[in-house]
């Protein structure tokens, strides 16, 4: 997650062959309820047209000291079916063309979030990519990425808590939000799950997981042990939910969707002891009404990192550890419907981390979305 002052952010999917996991796991009783097709498609276009409207003279929404806002804004319209031609997102992919550096990172030039704001433009240069015109931006911001990447680069080793993992942009922390925006540019940016940068990163996650194991030897690990993840085992140590009387960092549904997933895109699959961890955290904290362990902070990212999660893992139905079958396609566009403002939007009345920010909160909502369309 991000500090108070900053903004959080989007990613990508990757196709895994998951059918054994669903069968193990995630395997239903019951049919559950399919996706109400013809809710989807008014919630989302509700959506699409409060953001074509809050579009900024110059391009941008919300502000352009923070174009990763704008980037995301820009990717949700895409990937709801907004075509590149479009008037709003031409407008818009114009705008962000105009943060592309030297250096080749797309970031607004007095930012810190430079990584975090380059791994964003990645996702929307990739959407809009159909004809390749953004390849060699791509290819130029990619390498920008692995220069930000700790690593012996840094002069640390990889037995270092900082190893393989992204901070906001250049040498600040690393966390696995942002760990996990750089694996997903990586691999919009066409990088394969066994590239040493993929690879080196997923250390940094997997020490991100409360699994004593040897992927991850820190002393968080033990005290907590229940497969979920938290923010960064670096500096210290930080969990966004807090910590357990003995130190231990408390794990929290976005960031163990965010491992998770970032695991599968990293090529590990549902055998390994880590996957079946925090699959097992996931089934005892199913829930759409909150971020588990954050209460309503962070609840549209948690959106977005639980749709995505799931379809990488390619189930249609998850079992939770009641038994209960969920379509939680059909459950997700159930909860947007009610949430949504009358006027399009989402927001969320808990402020922290700008979620208030109707822009953020409906580009995260659509970003959900787009993983909910019912097969054909």
């Amino acid at each position: 997650m991000l500090s108070s002052r900053r903004v959080l952010s989007f990613v990508g999917i990757c196709a895994v062959a998951w059918a054994a996991l669903a069968s193990v796991s995630f395997a239903a009783d019951a049919p559950a309820k399919s996706v109400d097709a013809e809710k989807l498609q008014k919630i989302r276009k509700a959506g699409i047209n409060y953001l074509k409207n809050s579009q900024l003279e110059d391009g941008l929404w919300t502000t352009e000291t923070v174009p990763g806002i704008s980037a995301l804004v820009t990717t949700a319209l895409l990937e709801s079916g907004v075509p590149a031609s479009d008037p709003v997102v031409a407008k818009a992919l114009k705008r962000l063309e105009g943060y592309i550096q030297k250096d080749g990172g797309i970031y607004y030039s007095k930012s810190n979030h430079r990584n975090y704001e380059t791994c964003i433009s990645i996702m929307a240069l990739h959407a809009a990519n159909k004809d390749g015109r953004y390849d060699q931006t791509i290819k130029n911001a990619e390498k920008f990425l692995r220069g930000l990447q700790w690593d012996k680069g840094e002069g640390i080793e990889s037995s270092d808590t900082f190893y393989g993992g992204a901070g906001y942009g250049g040498h600040q922390r690393p966390d696995l939000s942002n760990t996990q925006f750089l694996i997903e540019a990586l691999r919009k940016a066409g990088v394969k799950s066994d590239d040493p940068a993929i690879q080196k990163a997923l250390v940094f996650v997997s020490r991100t997981q409360n699994l004593e194991s040897e992927f991850n030897t820190t002393p968080f690990a033990s005290k907590v042990n229940d497969g979920g993840f938290y923010y960064t085992p670096a500096a210290g140590g930080t969990s966004q939910a807090g910590t357990t009387p003995d130190g231990g960092l408390r794990s929290y549904g976005s960031m163990t969707y965010a491992g998770l997933k970032s695991m599968i895109f990293a090529g590990v699959d549902e055998k390994d002891k880590r996957v079946k961890a925090a699959t097992e955290w996931i089934r005892r904290h199913y829930t759409l009404k909150e971020n588990p362990g954050m209460g309503l902070m962070g609840l549209y990212y948690y959106f977005h990192t639980f749709a995505k999660a799931l379809d990488a893992m390619q189930v249609d139905e998850f079992k939770d550890e009641k038994g209960t079958a969920h379509n939680w396609r059909a459950e997700l566009v159930n909860q947007l419907a009610e949430l949504q403002n009358e006027n399009g939007s989402w927001t969320n009345t808990q402020k922290r981390w700008y979620e208030s920010d109707p822009n953020l909160a409906t580009a995260y909502a659509l970003l959900a979305l787009s993983y909910c369309q019912p097969a054909k």
